[in-house]
């Protein structure tokens, strides 16, 4: 939505330099060429050469308030300037004259308007100097036009308009728009310190809200004396407080865009066994996360896939049994993909409770989970000797 206006903002800054730069310069080098006439007898060339450039230039500037093409502009008043700067040079000492500083000047208006401008006149005026210094061996002769007794005075008309050109136009116009962007910067600063600290409160209030449902849903398990009620609420319960912990994480930390992956399990891991394991049983939880770290789209299906396996791992996998050990693994296989791989040492799935209840609310969540994850998912279900799951997915 600001784009245009950054676009258009910095626009008008360009056509002020250029139109200022072309104003003063014009009406500058038309008063100088009396003054070198007259003042300094400085009879041919150069003088001339003064008028044509601030006559052609305003013209040029003239012609912008018709066809508002700024490049239009900036090319020809670049064509005019190097032209005249060279003449004026060649016939005014060469390698030695004071304006070598104004081709210097149009190097630096190259780079102001772009790169790429910047980098031709700075390549085309190189040449140019290059030629100046060799020109005696090439044959070409260009006589200096100034008297002897006025080339002081030249040099200080040539220093005083580069300088005032650098400082008075260019400076002057460089210093607003960093002054400019230092203000941009502060607000923007300001806005996404803003920004941060409500999407923190979002955090924070989507967190009280799902641990309120979760509160709900704990409420309802324990006043039901039906078991499979009390079951899916409990399971339920278990689901929203895992997304909870997400948004409570993302809320204590100064990255709200991610989080670390392995104390987020740790968490969560340790919420489940504290709640699901009535009997005090002795389960372990291996976890093996390197230094990862997911956004929330990634972090809330995965979060609930982790939780529904460690639940069904406290409820089903030990039993008969007085200890267990649940492994969470996740790693980076490639550049695109993640592995993770969940294992518990339990008796393993029933391979007839898994044929007559294949489509359970455990097993759909979890494949509908891998979907979400543009992952696949691969189980050994093998009696007696544990679950492994192994889910290869991307990060959404």
């Amino acid at each position: 939505m600001n784009q245009p206006t950054h676009t258009s903002e910095r626009m008008k800054e360009k056509v002020q330099l250029i139109l200022s730069t072309n104003y003063f310069s014009s009406i500058l080098m038309i008063c100088l060429a009396p003054l070198c006439y007259f003042l300094l007898d400085i009879k041919e060339i150069i003088p001339q050469t003064f008028i044509i450039y601030g006559v052609l230039n305003i013209i040029n500037t003239f012609f912008f308030y018709r066809h508002r093409k700024l490049i239009y502009t900036y090319l020809i008043t670049s064509c005019i300037g190097i032209i005249c700067a060279a003449i004026v040079t060649l016939y005014s000492g060469g390698i030695n004259s004071p304006f070598t500083f104004v081709l210097a000047l149009i190097v630096f208006a190259g780079y102001i308007s772009t790169k790429n401008y910047g980098r031709f006149h700075l390549y085309l005026i190189l040449l140019f100097i290059l030629f100046i210094y060799f020109h005696d061996s090439l044959d070409f002769n260009f006589q200096n036009k100034v008297p002897e007794y006025s080339r002081d005075s030249l040099s200080l008309i040539g220093i005083l308009f580069s300088v005032y050109i650098l400082g008075g136009i260019f400076g002057k116009i460089l210093l607003t728009n960093y002054n400019n962007l230092y203000i941009s910067k502060r607000e923007i600063e300001k806005k996404s310190k803003e920004n941060e600290i409500l999407l923190k409160e979002i955090h924070h209030r989507v967190k009280n809200n799902l641990q309120t449902i979760s509160s709900l849903l704990n409420i309802q398990a324990r006043n039901t004396n039906n078991d499979e009620t009390k079951r899916i609420l409990t399971n339920s319960h278990n689901r929203v407080l895992s997304m909870a912990i997400v948004h409570e994480m993302l809320y204590a930390r100064e990255d709200l865009s991610r989080i670390e992956y392995k104390e987020y399990v740790t968490q969560l891991g340790k919420f489940l066994i504290e709640s699901l394991n009535k009997e005090d049983k002795k389960i372990e939880l291996n976890i093996a996360i390197s230094n990862i770290k997911f956004n929330i789209e990634t972090s809330i299906p995965l979060g609930l896939l982790i939780s529904e396996f460690i639940t069904n791992s406290i409820k089903h996998a030990f039993l008969n049994k007085n200890s267990g050990k649940i492994g969470i693994n996740i790693e980076k296989v490639d550049p695109e993909f993640f592995q993770l791989t969940l294992t518990d040492n339990g008796i393993g799935y029933n391979k007839e409770l898994l044929c007559e209840n294949p489509n359970s609310m455990g097993f759909k969540l979890i494949a509908n989970l891998s979907r979400q994850l543009r992952g696949t998912i691969n189980k050994t279900t093998s009696e007696g000797n544990g679950v492994i799951y192994v889910l290869k997915f991307k990060e959404i």
